[in-house]
């Protein structure tokens, strides 16, 4: 009997080469950062640092739950309302201060602190908690995610 098909390599050899070599400088890059002959990149706060840059706009925070599963939040300096997330509102900002709330709690923290929002002057959006380090750029997330952090900066304004 006569084999009628080809068992020939289907990827071309060239193909095969460049993504051998492609792992292979990938791996090591990753080894280079990893024992310290290639400096990572810097992050967003080490780069505002480095350069001075002061926040043009800034607040400090405090998240509550209420009781009836509301989420308050209040200009920590004066106490005065600024918003109130209805219990189907923002899943983003929810999702965000479960996350520091957690890591407050694995570092042994209460929650009295307040939390920093901060607008810098490339259009950055972060929120910071001094208590743990933690800094979380906003911006990362897409423009209605920001958004729904950016209102909290103007003083009087209300949300549901």
């Amino acid at each position: 009997m006569i084999d009628d098909h080809s068992h020939e390599n289907m990827v071309p050899p060239a193909a095969l080469k460049a993504a051998v070599a492609l792992v292979g400088f990938s791996l090591l890059l990753v080894a280079g950062v990893r024992v310290g002959a290639v400096s990572p990149t810097a992050n967003p706060s080490q780069i505002r640092a480095e350069a001075g840059l002061r926040p043009t706009a800034e607040r400090q925070l405090r998240f509550a739950d209420t009781a009836d599963g509301h989420v308050l939040v209040s200009d920590a300096t004066t106490g005065k309302e600024v918003a109130t997330i209805g219990a189907e509102g923002s899943g983003f900002i929810r999702g965000v201060m479960r996350g520091l709330a957690r890591e407050r709690r694995q570092h042994g923290e209460g929650a009295t602190a307040p939390f920093r929002l901060s607008a810098w002057p490339n259009g950055g959006l972060t929120l910071s908690d001094d208590t743990t380090g933690r800094v979380i750029e906003l911006g990362s997330f897409g423009p209605s995610n920001r958004a729904a952090f950016a209102h909290f900066l103007v003083t009087g304004s209300k949300a549901s």
